[in-house]
């Protein structure tokens, strides 16, 4: 049941004593999806601290309201009609900190879960930190880098992080440490309900006029082999062990394919490209369509990268 009326009144001023942030109703989805694609949510909110996040997750707790957080929403599809439930954006959980400078060879740097990844990785160059120089180029937050264990160029960012902070659905913070990080191809074993606050990543010291020279390289090659500037959702679907779903929606003569306002990108195939005015039926069914021709082609089952907001809510 979607919030209604005098319920909402009562939320919005119950929420507004609790939180220091914005808060907006009825927010449109598609001002917050890299797709652009998304009907309102019931209740959208950007708490400034961990102590706000606490209280939004208990008001959502005890009213029974589904509350899922969007991040950079660069690998979100969201519904067309309303969207029921709460979202929590983290985009000002955004501090880079160095933790620990004492060992001679490598530097811990704290990460909230709402830095940008390509500020992370700048960051990282411009002082000479090696380790995600291949990383360049991936979009979105630090929160869905690890929650989707992004990766590209045969690095993954589980490869540099030592620990990762969560919040429990019941507002207690977490700190899961290396051996206890479960991290699979695209995938990081998230306690049910819990949020990520923030990942302390591991890099080594090194020339950073080297850094900056295989960042830009790896950057340069990114651009070249994907529509970086299109309104996209990044990869569609996994990579089926041992071969590329790009490769193999290529090869199935699916390039170019398009329904209504979403198009199979020319410059790689395993990106659908928003050409305006797209929707989220559209995505989907051009996702069914693809997946249909693989299968025929190949014998192979894609599975889905992106997230579906209402699958995971």
């Amino acid at each position: 049941m979607l919030i209604e009326g005098n319920v909402m009144q009562d939320l919005n001023a119950e929420i507004r004593k609790l939180i220091k942030g914005e808060i907006k109703f009825d927010e449109p989805l598609s001002a917050h999806t890299s797709l652009g694609i998304g009907g309102p949510v019931d209740i959208m909110v950007f708490p400034e601290d961990a102590l706000s996040l606490k209280n939004v997750m208990l008001v959502a707790e005890k009213e029974n309201i589904p509350l899922f957080v969007i991040g950079a929403g660069t690998n979100l599809l969201a519904p067309d009609g309303r969207i029921e439930g709460l979202a929590v954006s983290l985009k000002a959980f955004r501090s880079i900190e160095l933790t620990r400078d004492s060992d001679e060879d490598n530097v811990v740097l704290h990460a909230g879960s709402g830095v940008p990844l390509p500020m992370l990785v700048n960051f990282a160059r411009k002082y000479g930190y090696s380790g995600m120089e291949a990383l360049a180029g991936i979009p979105g937050y630090v929160g869905g880098a690890v929650y989707m264990n992004a990766g590209s160029f045969g690095t993954e960012i589980k490869d540099v992080t030592v620990s990762v902070a969560i919040m429990d659905p019941h507002g207690g913070i977490v700190i899961l440490d290396k051996d206890k990080l479960e991290f699979s191809y695209r995938h990081f074993n998230l306690p049910p309900g819990s949020i990520i606050l923030s990942a302390n990543i591991i890099l080594r010291r090194d020339d950073p006029a080297e850094v900056d020279r295989r960042t830009r390289e790896y950057l340069s090659r990114k651009k070249t082999s994907q529509p970086l500037g299109e309104l996209s959702a990044g990869c569609v679907f996994k990579n089926p062990q041992g071969d590329s779903a790009g490769r193999l929606i290529d090869a199935a003569g699916c390039k170019g394919m398009r329904t209504g306002g979403v198009e199979v990108s020319s410059v790689h195939a395993n990106y659908f490209i928003n050409k305006g005015g797209a929707t989220c039926r559209d995505f989907i069914e051009l996702m069914e369509a693809v997946k249909a021709k693989v299968k025929a082609y190949s014998g192979i089952e894609l599975e889905p990268e992106v997230k579906i907001v209402g699958e995971i809510i």
